[in-house]
């Protein structure tokens, strides 16, 4: 059974954001664990029997819409000042985050990156493509390519980079965030988009190590739900602000840690640590508001249909703030959205995109709609809803930039005062 009917039966009511969501709480990892010691295993190519490697699908990504071309790097973090807050008996915090910015025009210099690393494409493919309705096999996942080469040079045109931190839904790998985070590097922006070790369903460190996330308690109640939440959350904070003073050591001109390796030329120096944004999906969402409340660094965040967990619901948070919501999220079904609202001080906007599911804000927008040309039985309304994928995509890039935009860059914009007609299925909610 998939785990998101799993959680839509056992939350009834605690998060609208939670029951609904294929792409956040749904580590298929977590429901069917292979055999590993610590939540470790490799992850090998798997074939659905009488499908080559020539008939499975391949899905590709919208193109950024920005005037830069795009350049990413991966880079291994390692936290030794706390022990690992999901798996206690680890001395240290290791995590995997990608850095998107503004690149020179490396032609074929460098490879372009694709979505997903190839051994987690693999596990993916194992263990997170079939509870979608996705057989084993069927997509070439490591097929699909962002548009960014691999270690290009920072475009010095973009000058000092404004940062935004990205985290996915709930369980869900950073990389399915690809399409907007790289339409933000493309206008000149530096994203950094992190896994969550133990909580993302695959994470694929440097020399072909996976980690898979922890099981889940055998009886999900509401109540462990919501304590899994809490959890995950505190341990996200954490690794948020760890993050977020590594990228200050970096715009300092010093490394980003230990493991950080070659960085691209450029980017040392390039972050401005004066101009910080918090985006996420999900609970990547509720993390964003509560870096925003806590952290002084973070000037404005954007939680896209993610339910508030902890302190951050009830005190809401006096920056800038706008909160993204599929058709079937409103203030009124669910208490979290409508607490942090009247108790949020700052600018705030809220949009609500009709047709839209939980899962439109993510890759799977794009990616699921493509699959199931080809195989009908995937159900992308539950995932994705019905909105038009290239309006859905269009739109959240259009609006989370302009919020960027003015509360990072000082842009003003007319995108917030009115419906615009270039955007047909996004509301502005008063």
């Amino acid at each position: 059974m998939p785990f998101s009917t799993v959680i839509a039966g056992a939350v009834a009511g605690l998060a609208l954001a939670v029951a609904a969501a294929p792409a956040t709480l749904t580590p298929s990892a977590l429901t069917h664990p292979v055999p590993t010691v610590g939540g470790v295993g490799h992850a090998a190519p798997v074939a659905v029997r009488g499908v080559s490697a020539a008939e499975r699908l391949t899905v590709t990504l919208p193109a950024p819409t920005g005037t830069y071309a795009v350049g990413t790097v991966a880079v291994r973090l390692v936290d030794r000042s706390r022990r690992d807050p999901l798996l206690t008996s680890k001395p240290y915090r290791e995590m995997m985050v990608s850095l998107w910015y503004p690149a020179k025009d490396a032609g074929q210099a460098s490879a372009v990156a694709p979505q997903m690393a190839p051994l987690a494409a693999a596990d993916w493919d194992r263990h997170s493509g079939p509870p979608m309705g996705i057989p084993k096999g069927a997509v070439d996942w490591a097929a699909t390519r962002t548009h960014a080469r691999v270690g290009a040079p920072v475009d010095p045109r973009a000058g000092k980079l404004p940062v935004v931190l990205f985290g996915s839904g709930d369980g869900g790998p950073r990389s399915l965030g690809t399409a907007l985070v790289e339409d933000l590097a493309a206008r000149g922006y530096l994203v950094v988009t992190v896994d969550f070790t133990y909580e993302a369903d695959q994470v694929e460190f440097p020399g072909g190590r996976v980690v898979r996330a922890l099981p889940l308690p055998d009886k999900l109640t509401p109540q462990v739900i919501a304590k899994l939440l809490v959890r995950h959350s505190r341990a996200r904070l954490a690794d948020m602000r760890y993050v977020l003073d590594r990228i200050a050591d970096l715009g300092r001109g010093r490394d980003l840690g230990e493991d950080a390796g070659r960085l691209p030329a450029g980017l040392r120096g390039a972050p401005d640590l004066t101009r910080v944004g918090a985006l996420g999906q999900s609970l990547g969402g509720s993390v964003a508001a509560q870096l925003a409340h806590d952290d002084p660094r973070v000037d404005a965040g954007v939680n896209l249909d993610g339910s508030y967990t902890g302190p951050v619901a009830k005190t809401g948070v006096a920056k800038p703030f706008m909160q993204v919501a599929a058709q079937a999220h409103t203030r009124a079904n669910e208490p979290t959205w409508k607490s942090f609202w009247d108790a949020s001080t700052g600018w705030k906007r809220e949009l609500r995109f009709a047709g839209a599911a939980h899962g439109s804000f993510t890759d799977l927008q794009a990616m699921l709609p493509q699959i199931a040309t080809k195989l009908p039985k995937v159900p992308v309304a539950d995932f994705v809803g019905t909105i038009d994928p290239a309006r859905s995509v269009s739109a959240q890039r259009a609006y989370t930039a302009a919020f960027f935009d003015l509360h990072l860059n000082d842009k003003p914009t007319r995108l917030f005062d009115a419906p615009d007609p270039r955007h047909p299925d996004v509301s502005l909610i008063p």
